[in-house]
């Protein structure tokens, strides 16, 4: 293993842009085997490259595939995390199951079919139930007619394969402790020699069989029962919602027991709850800015109106973000949910201009709204290009981090552009079409109104 990962740090520091590394081997906190270790890799400083982390990685696989005898799985690491456990790649995905026969059954079986998706790419499992092992059965009867005990066995066994002091050596400033240790095979177990009762030296094979068959070299578990936790990374052009869905339906697809139980943990597990929350924030956000709209109006209609340019807006937050390749996550809502603040002030700068004009100046709805549209054009264009060039630096700035900020912008930038396009023509048509409405049912959109006609 220590060579063979030696081979893989060799590989990835010929690569451009990869500064340097650390290596990990052997069992500690984060390796619970002695057949895995760890690389901590460390890129050049952002601006002097050109690629992002996992741009990278899937360079780096390409460049380390041809090492034989060792698999290597990367993931970009981050300051900030929700994970709570380690695993070779960026999402986690567990099954868990109270019979582990049956996991170690199905585990491999959803491994192999999620190799086969598009959405995702280097699956790898932590089930390592393939381990070599030897196993002794002891004849106590012969044993026991030698004078032989179990805890006999038990000490030989752990003074070649333990980790036993057998001596010490002591110098003038320094002491050495010896540990014996013989190396794990047929040869070596058949050659252990066991005192007895009358002093000779028996060899285990005279009182013992010994086999060799497969064991797991670990088994964990997630609360109570044995699990095992897939993990993978990202297609490139995949998105996260694409991949849960994938698995989901995997699960169908081969037809998986209702025994084995899957829970997804960390990043995963936290973007399926704030799928299912989504929604309310952006009706919650709807909802209030109905309200408050209808106190400033004290009516029912024109809020509605007003609200009529979200959809634009939506719709140009959502084209922006697919022309630009990235995907509708928290970052991508948080500017939608802005927008909703934004581009409704558009709407307030007509309809209120026009109730005006309807109140004290006597004009009629579709003059009152006309001569709107015309008089606050530049005051709707201004604030609209004040809110834009202020998302450009969000959209197009470079830097650590500007990841994270990428998909704010372009949601915020995409969402005034067309809704500014569009509202101007539709903001009229809605006002005219609820006030038609409104004198069709025989009820005025505003209290005011109604004041009027009754006097």
């Amino acid at each position: 293993m220590a060579e063979r990962q030696q081979a893989l740090a060799e590989a990835i520091l010929k690569d451009k842009d990869v500064d340097s590394l650390s290596s990990f081997i052997g069992v500690d906190g984060t390796n619970a085997t002695l057949n895995s270790g760890r690389f901590l890799i460390n890129l050049k400083p952002h601006d002097k490259r050109n690629k992002s982390a996992s741009q990278i990685i899937r360079r780096l696989n390409k460049e380390v595939a041809q090492i034989p005898g060792v698999t290597l799985y990367m993931q970009p690491v981050q300051d900030l995390t929700i994970d709570t456990s380690v695993s070779s790649t960026q999402y986690q995905f567990m099954l868990e199951d109270a019979n582990i026969d049956e996991l170690n059954e199905w585990a491999p079986k959803l491994v192999d079919k999620l190799r086969t998706l598009s959405q995702m790419e280097d699956v790898s499992s932590n089930l390592q139930q393939l381990g070599l092992s030897y196993y002794i059965v002891i004849d106590r009867d012969t044993a026991g007619r030698l004078g032989i005990t179990l805890a006999t066995v038990d000490n030989a066994l752990y003074d070649a394969f333990g980790q036993r002091i057998v001596s010490t050596i002591f110098t003038q400033s320094n002491q050495y402790r010896v540990i014996l240790n013989t190396a794990a095979t047929m040869q070596s177990l058949q050659s252990i020699y066991l005192p007895s009762a009358n002093g000779g030296q028996v060899p285990l094979s005279a009182i013992a069989t010994i086999r060799e068959q497969t064991a797991p070299l670990q088994i964990n578990h997630l609360g109570q029962f044995p699990s095992a936790q897939i993990s993978f990374n990202l297609a490139s052009g995949a998105s996260l919602g694409s991949a849960v869905d994938a698995i989901e339906k995997a699960e169908q697809e081969i037809e998986m027991p209702a025994s084995v139980m899957t829970s997804f943990q960390g990043a995963s597990l936290a973007f399926r709850s704030s799928l299912g929350n989504e929604l309310l924030l952006i009706i919650a956000a709807i909802v209030t800015v109905y309200i408050v709209l209808g106190v400033l109006y004290e009516s029912y209609i024109h809020p509605i109106t007003i609200l009529s340019t979200l959809p634009s807006a939506g719709v140009g937050a959502l084209l922006a973000l697919i022309l630009a390749g990235d995907d509708l996550g928290i970052i991508g809502i948080i500017g939608i949910i802005l927008l909703i603040g934004i581009v409704k002030k558009n709407a307030i700068m007509m309809i209120d201009f026009a109730l005006d004009a309807e109140r004290n100046q006597g004009k009629a709805p579709r003059e009152a709204i006309h001569q709107a549209a015309k008089l606050r054009f530049r005051p709707i264009l201004m604030t609209t290009m004040a809110a834009l060039l202020g998302a450009l630096p969000l959209m197009l700035g470079t830097g650590v981090g500007s990841e994270l900020r990428h998909p704010l912008g372009i949601s915020i930038v995409g969402g005034l552009i067309v809704s500014q396009v569009l509202t101007l023509f539709t903001t009229p048509v809605i006002y005219l079409g609820f006030d038609s409405l409104a004198r069709r049912f025989g009820f005025s959109a505003s209290k005011h109104d109604t004041a009027e006609a009754v006097e």
